[in-house]
């Protein structure tokens, strides 16, 4: 099992439109950076844990615990050209974008804020604190995961 960091901006969607879901269950479409796009690809099995991260709001931290429960499989949004997402080079023979399905697994107690992981030095190495860090899917190693749920 892999641990990840998936951010999303709430007032978009956050942990509570994923509780919301149909069996709590959503595909995580939109990712149109390469490099968390392989994360996604190559590296996302079922299973693996998710830090659902709020971001892009007043107060940016993680805000719950989501799981892998489908592997990748070609966005959808990326051959909609209604989509905000629509990629022209995109096609049903080379789709470029993948996404994969998420189900939420609960809330945190709290909101473990930015500032505060910043703060915990177990939790230095960790690719979300890297500076020029902005990928929107992000590996978590194990030892960060247990620090991170340590703080709740």
């Amino acid at each position: 099992m892999q641990y990840w960091l998936m951010k999303s901006e709430p007032d978009t969607f956050g942990i509570d439109d994923l509780a919301a879901r149909k069996n709590a269950t959503e595909h995580w479409d939109g990712v149109r950076n390469y490099q968390a796009r392989n994360f996604m690809r190559d590296r996302m099995k079922v299973g693996d844990q998710i830090l659902f991260y709020h971001s892009a709001c007043k107060t940016p931290g993680v805000a719950g615990i989501a799981r892998v429960v489908r592997e990748a499989y070609p966005d959808h949004t990326a051959r909609n050209p209604e989509s905000k997402y629509y990629d022209p080079k995109a096609s049903d023979d080379d789709p470029r974008w993948y996404m994969v399905d998420v189900q939420f697994q609960r809330k945190l107690s709290r909101l473990i804020t930015l500032k505060e992981l910043k703060g915990n030095p177990a939790l230095d190495g960790m690719a979300l604190l890297k500076k020029g860090s902005r990928l929107s899917i992000m590996p978590v190693e194990e030892a960060h995961w247990r620090a991170v749920l340590a703080m709740e």
